[in-house]
């Protein structure tokens, strides 16, 4: 009987101190796995990288600067297509948008590179799509608990280092560079703006809803150093960020052309204005927020005027994806089908203007653009050959922005690193993939795949109606395109030649 229940004793010792130990070994081996994790630069390509950059500054020595516009790509965070006064918004009051609007150029068939944020900035401005670039994920503060679960699933967190951005070329060429706002690519191993073209920084590394929110300043070659420690007042925030913008224009030398790249924070969540900017609008807070926005954009065009260069000043307005939990993803009297975050037109379909006296005349384009067309058409603007190491997803729209065609045959929307649909000039393929679906009451949504879906944009904007058993030969046709895309991608994901 003594020795029958020593037996149990040791069975019942081992059940108890089993589950124990596994829970010990699998946080060790988190644990471990976290804090091995390295994220690695191509060197290679970081090599011909710095080639290509030497050799654009070569020839940047030899060449005048004198005719080379300046350039200012004000982006914006969650911004919806239909948030503004030039597709129809009245209860929002956007008149400086409204006005580059008015006198540049429209394009209402543009779409941001992601459905959310860091995938489609790093896609603008490397002008290649995020399998291309390496950033499919959305890098959190270093030390998050989700920053520790990406490195243990060992997705990205960070934009790689050999990657090629706008600031990168204009550097070379001769511009002088700022970032003010937004980066949210990465925090460490110089993947921060100074390294990546940008001769000053001020802002954040991330969004406005992380922790730790704090801004950060710095200056190539000097590094990047605290500026505002967290909590940031973000009251004061859009008030901030346009004085360093009007700073920077202020202060740049005139004897050569400047690049700013103005990042904001808002409308993403939470939402903040200064006592002045509440009350304004008709559409609550958000709609406080985005005029507050707009007075941003106008005290811009304001520092530019002064600087004297304004008709040779290539100005781009647009948003990094769709509206979240507020905001409007069609126009006036029109519907889109979801939101941020997913690859429906309401979480990409985003405005567009490229307002620029001395270039481009005032229109309004139906021509299909997407946010990696901005690294090939400032190339083909001055006259830069692309780099030869690698495809670009991009295409210039120079002709497109002045009355032509655009210059993409379809294309493609990526959800992360998964492409999920294709479009062309008329139709939009779907291919089966996972919906989500929640009822209010339920926390956690489902996922159900359905499709594949073919929608007629022209007709159905919304993307109500499937009519891929009616036109199954552009079914066809498009589903060869993402079949194609898919294979090229399998092949050689990062896109290197």
């Amino acid at each position: 009987m003594a020795r029958m229940l020593a037996t149990w004793g040791r069975r019942l010792a081992l059940i108890l101190v089993l589950p124990v130990l596994l829970v010990v070994f699998g946080i060790g081996y988190f644990a471990v796995k976290v804090a091995t994790y390295e994220q690695l630069d191509d060197a290679a390509r970081m090599q011909s990288k710095q080639e290509y950059l030497a050799q654009i500054q070569a020839a940047a020595d030899t060449q005048s600067l004198a005719d080379a516009p300046d350039i200012v790509v004000i982006l914006f965070d969650d911004l919806g297509y239909g948030d503004v006064g030039f597709t129809g918004n009245a209860m929002i009051k956007t008149p400086h948008i409204d006005g580059l609007a008015a006198q540049g150029v429209v394009l209402d068939n543009y779409y941001a590179p992601s459905p959310v944020c860091s995938p489609s900035r790093a896609s603008m401005l490397t002008g290649r799509l995020a399998p291309r670039n390496g950033l499919t994920a959305v890098p959190f503060p270093s030390g998050h608990l989700v920053d520790r679960i990406n490195r243990f699933f060992d997705n990205p967190v960070r934009l790689p280092r050999e990657e090629i951005l706008v600031a990168d070329v204009l550097q070379a060429r001769g511009f002088h560079t700022a970032m003010v706002g937004k980066w949210h690519m990465g925090d460490h191993d110089q993947s921060i703006p100074t390294e990546f073209g940008f001769d000053k920084f001020f802002g954040t590394y991330h969004s406005n809803d992380m922790t730790l929110f704090q801004l950060h300043e710095g200056a190539a070659g000097q590094g990047e150093t605290l500026a505002v420690a967290a909590p940031v007042d973000q009251t004061q925030l859009n008030e901030t960020y346009s004085a360093q913008a009007e700073r920077f224009i202020a202060d740049a030398p005139k004897d050569k052309p400047i690049f700013l790249y103005f990042a904001h924070n808002f409308p993403h969540v939470p939402l903040y204005a200064s006592a002045q900017e509440q009350g304004r609008s008709d559409a609550g807070l958000y709609g406080d927020v985005v005029q507050g926005l707009d007075d941003g954009v106008g005290r811009i065009v304001a520092a530019l005027k002064k600087r004297g260069r304004f008709d040779n000043t290539l100005i781009v307005i647009t948003s990094d994806n769709g509206p979240w939990w507020e905001g409007r993803a069609a126009g006036q009297d029109q519907a889109a089908r979801g939101r941020k975050g997913v690859t429906f037109e309401g979480g990409m379909h985003v405005p567009f203007i490229a307002h620029w006296p001395a270039q481009l005349k005032p229109r309004v384009s139906s021509a299909m653009a997407m946010g990696t067309d901005l690294l090939p058409t400032v190339l083909h603007e001055l006259d830069i050959a692309p780099p030869n190491d690698r495809l670009l997803d991009g295409r210039s729209l120079s002709q497109a922005l002045r009355g032509g065609d655009s210059p993409h045959e379809v294309l493609y929307y990526y959800g992360a690193g998964t492409l999920m649909a294709v479009r062309d000039e008329r139709y939009k393929y779907r291919d089966k993939k996972a919906v989500i679906y929640a009822t209010d009451p339920v926390a956690i949504p489902i996922w159900q795949a359905h499709g594949p879906w073919l929608f007629d944009l022209q007709q159905d904007p919304s993307e109500a109606y499937d009519l891929s058993t009616r036109h199954t030969d552009i079914a066809a046709r498009l589903k060869a395109a993402m079949d194609a895309r898919n294979a090229e991608m399998a092949d050689n994901p990062r896109g290197w030649k």
